[in-house]
């Protein structure tokens, strides 16, 4: 009955699935006894969802109306200039810059191949990636390509990355590029400002042909988990005088910023030297939310204005999420300090929620793993262990149960 571009194989999502097998060992064994590294949602010491305290209070003090009307369809004006300022904070680059609002940062994603690549097109994106992505670009009738992102010496690998840039641009006039910085998914791997300066200066110089169109979306999912907000923000300085037909577009989200996953409440941000850019952006996006989703949850809307316009509120999320951050830090130290005590390879983590092992039969290694009650996430070229979800207590010892699984 579908129509003939639908792909109508069913795949079962690998994270939700093996992520019910771990609540089925949990029911049979008990949560003691089981490892569920496939959340990728922060979970405390008791593997209960944590929450910002501060956010859910004021949450909870809005008016009902807020939880019950309409959002205008672009988002509305208050949350808009809120997400801008949450994105770039002290290091706002120079230029034109709108905002649209989305469902989470997947909702950026999302309109950005729709509006900014032409059917039939190749996405680039880096070789270990999110794979939504790759859901992302085939339901839109695109295709999805990958640059190698790291070298020999595990940095970025900047001429893998500038081979593909050219090889796309020889055959198609329009070009969308998706990197995930910092606190990417599925490594943990942060680009430095001086990667980040040598990305710019790459697309710059494929936009010197003025007939190609380049966007760079900057997915900052993880961003408030990287470090602090002036440090992990610095990159963005480099978005400042591009030219316009080389367009940045950010993909915001509160899901993972203020632990409010199921709000589904992002935006979209646009960076760009010409206003006109910015304008049809702002149209674009606004004619593609009504085709799709038409309106964004207005409570997500008003609850992130309410605390980036408060000070006192916005000090104290920050404070809150501070303490999050460094339980990330003290759950990764144990998995890298026992990975390197095994002679564990792992791709190079600086932040984030995830840590990701590099393996020839992923599926196989999951498999025995799981025998042990350790769940983790098999992908294509390499097994993703959630660091969010599992308790310290629970650390030990896991880098050496993962290296017997490869071997």
């Amino acid at each position: 009955m579908v129509a003939k571009h639908v792909n109508t194989l069913r795949t079962e999502d690998k994270i939700f699935a093996v992520s019910r097998e771990a609540g089925s060992a949990v029911l049979q064994f008990g949560k003691e006894k089981v490892v569920n590294a496939t959340v990728g949602a922060i979970l405390d010491e008791d593997e209960k969802l944590a929450v910002l305290p501060t956010v859910i209070k004021t949450l909870r003090n809005l008016p009902d109306t807020e939880f019950a009307a309409y959002a205008p369809i672009p988002g509305t004006p208050d949350y808009l200039e809120s997400a801008i300022q949450s994105t770039f904070r002290e290091n706002r680059p120079e230029g034109y810059i709108k905002a649209s609002a989305t469902p989470g940062g997947s909702g950026a994603i999302r309109h950005t191949i729709w509006n900014y690549s032409d059917i039939g097109d190749t996405i680039l994106t880096s070789d270990w990636f999110w794979g939504p992505y790759k859901t992302l670009a085939e339901e839109n009738l695109r295709k999805l390509s990958a640059f190698s992102l790291f070298d020999d010496e595990k940095s970025f690998n900047l001429h893998s990355f500038e081979v593909k840039v050219s090889e796309l641009l020889e055959r198609q006039d329009s070009l969308v590029i998706l990197l995930n910085s910092p606190a990417q998914n599925p490594t943990g791997y942060t680009l430095s400002d001086d990667e980040w300066g040598q990305v710019i200066e790459t697309v710059k110089g494929a936009a010197s042909d003025g007939s190609k169109r380049i966007t760079l979306l900057c997915d900052i999912a993880y961003i408030d988990y990287a470090g602090r907000a002036s440090d992990t923000r610095s990159f963005m300085s480099h978005f400042s005088g591009l030219p316009s037909n080389l367009l940045v577009i950010v993909a915001f989200s509160t899901s993972k910023s203020l632990t409010m996953y199921g709000l589904r409440t992002g935006a979209a941000v646009c960076v760009s030297s010409n206003k006109d850019v910015v304008q049809e952006f702002s149209d674009v996006f606004e004619t593609s939310n009504r085709g799709t989703w038409s309106n964004g949850t207005r409570c997500g809307m008003k609850l992130l204005s309410e605390i980036m316009n408060n000070k006192e509120l916005l000090l104290r999320v920050d404070e809150e999420r501070e303490e999050f951050r460094q339980l990330l830090e003290k759950r990764a130290e144990i998995f890298i300090e026992e990975a390197r005590g095994s002679h564990l390879d792992i791709c190079p983590y600086k932040s984030g929620f995830f840590i990701t092992i590099p393996a020839i039969q992923p599926e196989e290694s999951c498999k025995l793993l799981k025998k042990e009650n350790i769940f983790a996430v098999p992908i294509s070229r390499g097994i993703r262990f959630a660091i969010c979800s599992v308790p310290l207590y629970k650390m030990k010892g896991i880098a050496e149960k993962i290296k017997g699984a490869i071997s």
